[in-house]
């Protein structure tokens, strides 16, 4: 690979171009896509009060405004940081603290608008520029080609631009798998040159680096344990198998990470053995679709996503050109590179996905929720494709490396349309169960005098919320607690109600003698619009109606 350490000019510009544009995106309309049911959770939890304290005070069957939301939607003096951290304790242990305590602190500095708590998850990206180098270095041992053609790839990367835009932990989860990766690749390299003469303090600074790291990592997503397992097969495998200082050496510093983040591992399990003898029962909306387009898609999604389906004809032809170039590009690195750099990207891809897949393959679908669980897997299939585009961009064969100049200018430009279109779209698909607010907004905000009506049960709270970041203030919310039937107030033009159950929705009919129009309905919820009829007109001239329904 001495070859790789001398890089073209034009490969340096390319390199700081697409960088350029990768940060310009990610800070790019912040603020104009749909604020989706996951972003609102999190910024209940960062504000302090739970689902329950929420729902007490905003469905009480009255009258608000889009305003009355925002005291649970980030921080606020009514609130502490530690009842953030007791809100996830009590009902999300399955989402770490550490990113909703920096977010707490940032809000606190910047304020509570979408933008303010994006802009954090679009900084914290930045970060994984010099980690992605780092983590090159230590594997390839290259000094720019290599990493930056990988920084080039992740800063036009489509799935990365739509973590670094989503105010949820994902995108900090990516920093801390490449900080904990490269730390235990420096590590492992010093174990073997502490033979050369090595200074002791510095393996023993790094494995603690690593330690620290993996523990941060723990503190950001559950799923870095998987990671953290992906780390000790590879370990095991450069080991040979055998117990050596090094593995000893790593199980010590694995053990004080899982150690350090045990008071967190008792609150899950607690929480889990609550839920089991919980006589109450959880009702959870998530789409299934079926495993090969689904892994096929988020393949493709790495390098290109102009908002395909998976049923598109056209998005499975570019998934499956993008599958045959990651199928070469890891058939490449394993014919070209030592056991120690082939393994660890084949590990990183497989052993963290393998929780996700063995389940899903013998049901033969997966929840569409699951994308994010499969960074390490979109990192790793990273890495392994810039190997191969830095590598063949020096083959001695001047017509091969034409080929290969065409394939990189064809990546570089899906990567840069896909992250135009994708910064400057109104919802995505990650927006999942609210991906058509921006239609239900619209409909709603044509009305003179517009009222939505709302139950509490099932994800209709998150609903609600999402929605009242698209909705104007002529909007009014009337909300009520265990489909109870609303007490409808005069004044309003048109009555909207959100996702009724079928029980509840002729109950309103009936007491009203209203009739119900669907205006909107995708597979997580209906939108129906309240229609007067002849009965209620002469029901609203009754000078002893108290509830008059004349909308």
């Amino acid at each position: 690979m001495r070859h790789l350490k001398f890089v073209p000019s034009w490969l340096r510009f390319l390199t700081i171009f697409l960088l350029t544009m990768g940060i310009l995106f990610r800070f790019s309309n912040l603020d104009g896509k749909v604020f989706w049911h996951d972003e609102t959770y999190a910024s209940l939890r960062i504000s302090g009060y739970t689902i329950n304290e929420a729902k007490q005070q905003l469905f009480k069957n009255r009258l608000i405004g889009k305003e009355s939301f925002a005291q649970f939607q980030g921080a606020n003096p009514e609130k502490s940081l530690n009842d953030t951290i007791m809100s996830l304790a009590k009902q999300d242990s399955q989402h770490p603290p550490l990113y909703y305590i920096i977010a707490r602190f940032w809000m606190e500095i910047f304020g509570n608008s979408v933008t303010a708590i994006r802009s954090l998850s679009a900084c914290i990206s930045l970060l994984a520029f010099p980690c992605v180098y780092w983590l090159c270095r230590e594997l390839f041992n290259v000094p720019l080609s290599v990493p930056g053609v990988a920084i080039a790839l992740m800063a036009i990367s489509p799935i990365h631009l739509v973590y670094a835009q989503e105010a949820q932990e994902y995108i900090l989860w990516l920093v801390t798998i490449l900080l904990s990766s490269a730390s235990l690749l420096r590590a492992i390299r010093l174990e073997y040159e502490l033979g050369k003469e090595r200074q002791k303090p510095d393996l023993f600074a790094i494995w603690s680096l690593y330690a620290v790291t993996l523990a941060i990592s723990l503190y950001t997503f559950l799923w870095s344990a998987f990671v953290a397992v992906a780390h000790g097969v590879y370990v095991m495998i450069t080991a040979k198998f055998k117990f050596t200082e090094t593995v000893r050496t790593y199980l010590l510093a694995s053990l004080v990470s899982f150690l350090a983040f045990m008071p967190w591992i008792t609150v899950v399990i607690a929480d889990y053995f609550q839920f089991l003898i919980s006589a109450a029962k959880t009702t959870i909306q998530s789409d299934l679709i079926p495993l090969f387009p689904f892994l096929l898609m988020q393949l493709s999604r790495i390098f290109f996503d102009i908002g395909l389906k998976a049923e598109n004809s056209l998005g499975y032809l570019i998934a499956l050109v993008f599958l045959t170039l990651v199928g070469y590009s890891i058939y490449f690195i394993f014919r070209s590179t030592n056991y120690k750099v082939w393994s660890f990207i084949i590990i990183l891809i497989v052993v963290p996905a393998l929780p996700l897949i063995l389940p899903a393959i013998k049901s033969g679908s997966i929840r569409s929720s699951a994308e994010a669980y499969l960074i390490p897997s979109y990192l790793g299939i990273q890495l392994a494709v810039a190997y191969l585009l830095a590598t063949q961009l020096y083959n001695a064969s001047v017509s091969r490396r034409r080929i290969w100049h065409i394939i990189m200018a064809l990546v570089v430009i899906c990567g840069l349309i896909s992250s135009r279109v994708s910064s400057q779209a109104e919802t995505w698909w990650n927006k999942g169960m609210n991906y058509g607010n921006p239609q239900v907004a619209q409909i709603i905000n044509q009305s003179n005098r517009p009222l939505l009506i709302s139950d509490a049960l099932g994800n209709n709270y998150g609903h609600v919320f999402s929605l009242s970041y698209l909705l104007e203030p002529k909007v009014r919310f009337l909300l009520v607690n265990n489909q109870k039937i609303p007490k409808i107030p005069d004044g309003f033009t048109d009555v909207f109600l959100l996702n009724p159950s079928e029980a509840w929705g002729k109950t309103i009919e009936k007491k009203y003698k209203f009739k119900t129009d669907i205006v909107y309905s995708d597979n997580y919820y209906s939108i129906w619009k309240l229609a007067k009829t002849r009965n209620l007109r002469q029901r609203n001239t009754s000078p002893n109606n108290k509830l008059s329904a004349n909308l």
